[in-house]
C-alpha cells in the first residue's frame, strides 16, 4: 500500500504556506506496462509526488520548495498569469500537477528530458483519472520532448537511448500514430550499446511493433 503523511511547504513564488501530502512508502504488483508505468497497490502515488501551491498554482517536486529554488521575475510573472487562474477555479488532479510541473521546468529552462519526464507521469494520471484524450494529449507532448531530448547530442546518455528511443515508438503507438511508432521502434536496434543486456528492448520493440500486449513480464 502507499502511506502518506501530511508536510508543510513554503512557496517560493508566492511565501504561501500550505499544506501537502507526501508519499512515505509505497510498493508494486504486476509489473510495469508497456510505457514503464508502474502500478501500486491501493492508493497511486504518483499524485502525491507533485505538490502544488494552493494560492499561485507553483508546482514541483519537495525539493522545489526550498530557498534553493531558482524563481526568476519572469517565471513569478508566468506562474501568476499561467497556473494562478487555474487554481482559483478550484481543485487540480494529478495529471494537472505535472503539467504546471512541466511548465515550471520549462520556464526554468530545464532539459527537455526531464520536462518529458514529468508529461509521461501526467499522462500515467490520467490512466487513474480515466481521461482518455488527457492522456493522449500529454502522451503527444511527451514523445515530442522525449525526441528534443534524443536529438541532442548530449541531450540523452550513451546507455539509455536505446530504452528511450523505444518509449517514443511506444507513446505514439499509444495515441494511434502506426506510421511514427513503427519509425521509432525501427530505430531502437542502431542506438544499443551493450547487446547482450539491452536484447529485451529489441525484443520489447519488435514486440510492439508486430503483435503489441500490455504488460511486460
Amino acid at each position: 500500500m502507499t502511506t502518506l503523511q501530511q508536510i508543510e511547504l513554503r512557496c517560493p513564488v508566492c511565501d504561501t504556506k500550505f499544506r501537502s501530502q507526501s508519499v512515505v512508502s509505497t510498493n508494486s504488483f504486476g509489473g510495469k506496462r508497456t510505457d514503464f508505468h508502474e502500478r501500486a497497490a491501493g492508493t497511486q502515488p504518483l499524485p502525491y509526488l507533485i505538490h502544488t501551491c494552493s494560492r499561485c498554482g507553483y508546482s514541483g517536486a519537495e525539493r522545489d520548495f526550498t530557498d534553493e529554488s531558482d524563481v526568476s521575475p519572469v517565471l513569478k510573472e508566468h506562474v501568476w498569469n499561467e497556473l494562478a487562474p487555474a487554481i482559483a477555479a478550484g481543485t487540480i488532479s494529478g495529471s494537472e500537477k505535472y503539467e504546471a510541473a512541466a511548465k515550471v521546468s520549462e520556464w526554468q529552462g530545464m532539459e527537455p528530458r526531464h520536462v518529458a519526464d514529468l508529461l509521461l507521469r501526467a499522462a500515467w494520471c490520467c490512466v487513474d483519472e480515466g481521461d482518455i484524450e488527457a492522456e493522449r494529449f500529454y502522451r503527444r507532448k511527451a514523445a515530442w520532448k522525449f525526441e528534443e531530448a534524443l536529438s541532442s547530442f548530449d541531450g540523452v546518455a550513451r546507455e539509455e537511448r536505446a530504452v528511450l528511443t523505444y518509449l517514443v515508438g511506444e507513446l505514439w503507438r499509444r495515441v494511434g500514430d502506426a506510421t511514427q511508432s513503427s519509425d521509432w521502434f525501427e530505430r531502437v536496434t542502431n542506438e544499443i550499446q551493450d547487446g547482450p543486456t539491452q536484447q529485451w528492448v529489441v525484443d520489447a520493440a519488435r514486440q510492439q511493433r508486430d503483435c503489441p500486449r500490455e504488460w511486460f513480464g
